[in-house]
């Protein structure tokens, strides 16, 4: 077992609490992964986004593939995505990883992305190819997409999501009120419109956001209420984990009771699924939220 690592402003880590302990990344699964993800030189935010997960979703055979490059045009407060000016983006990349979740033997893949804002699609078009080639090639596979922010494109939004995908999840990834601090390139209204438009599509539509970033409950909850008013079918609550000491620091180490009371009001207030415990993050357990 190990700890996860959360670094605090001043270097020394918070003392945290037993329940975020995981194992470490071990097995054959695990192996495999790993050697396909090194063969086809592909992206996950498992390791992208240092996911305490990595370990027992490897393990299973699985992997959230990350398109479109590594690096992001977005600075938010609390992702451990590198920020910067990213590079041209492999126009193989929907052929590789098809092949790559077809020697997975996976029945259902995930597939999220950077956010590119300096393309005029927003990768929408790389988007689309993705998912199709991975029908084209796995058409049993049944695939969740998580969208970055297209910025009010509704276009680009629309070719995103038509390539056959069976659910697109879009992250709040926090309250409203702590927008301008965890997520200042973002607007929470924005983000709750292309929910809507998603759902409008016809879509499956799935949202997520951390806890311990200093939130109350009464804003959690209002959260909630406006997800379900937008259409938004799945909820996952995680805790927020600090990947360095040049994000934000943890608030709180929220307790597992805690999270069990955000599942049964989530589910009360309309939730069709609400996936809420520490270790939870956006794609864990992905396959259930069909």
């Amino acid at each position: 077992m190990i700890d996860l690592p959360v670094v605090t402003a001043n270097g020394k880590p918070k003392r945290k609490p037993p329940w975020l302990k995981v194992k470490l990344p071990t097995g054959e699964n695990y192996k495999h992964v790993r050697s396909l993800v090194n063969e086809y030189q592909l992206h996950t935010i498992c390791e992208s986004g240092s996911c305490p997960n990595m370990g027992e979703c490897w393990g299973a055979g699985t992997a959230t593939f990350m398109i479109l490059g590594n690096i992001c045009t977005r600075s938010c407060n609390f992702c451990a995505v590198v920020t910067g000016r990213p590079q041209e983006y492999d126009e193989e990349e929907p052929r590789k990883v098809a092949e790559a979740i077809q020697r997975m033997k996976v029945k259902h893949a995930v597939l999220t992305s950077v956010n590119r804002d300096e393309l005029k699609d927003k990768g929408a078009e790389i988007w689309y190819r993705t998912v199709r080639a991975i029908k084209t090639l796995t058409p049993e596979v049944t695939i969740e997409t998580l969208i970055p922010d297209t910025r009010s494109n509704w276009e680009a939004l629309e070719r995103m999501i038509s390539g056959g995908q069976e659910v697109v999840s879009h992250n709040m990834e926090t309250v409203k009120e702590l927008y301008p601090k965890v997520r200042p390139q973002a607007r929470y209204e924005r983000s709750l419109e292309q929910i809507k438009r998603t759902k409008a599509y016809g879509k499956r539509t799935k949202s997520g956001f951390m806890a311990g970033l200093g939130e109350t409950e009464e804003q959690v909850f209002r959260l909630m209420d406006d997800l379900v008013a937008h259409g938004c079918d799945v909820l996952t609550i995680g805790q927020y984990l600090q990947p360095t000491k040049m994000h934000i620091e943890v608030a709180e180490y929220v307790h597992p009771d805690t999270f069990a009371m955000y599942k049964e009001e989530g589910l009360k207030r309309g939730f069709e699924m609400v996936e809420s415990s520490p270790l939870v993050r956006s794609s864990y357990h992905a396959e259930r939220h069909l």
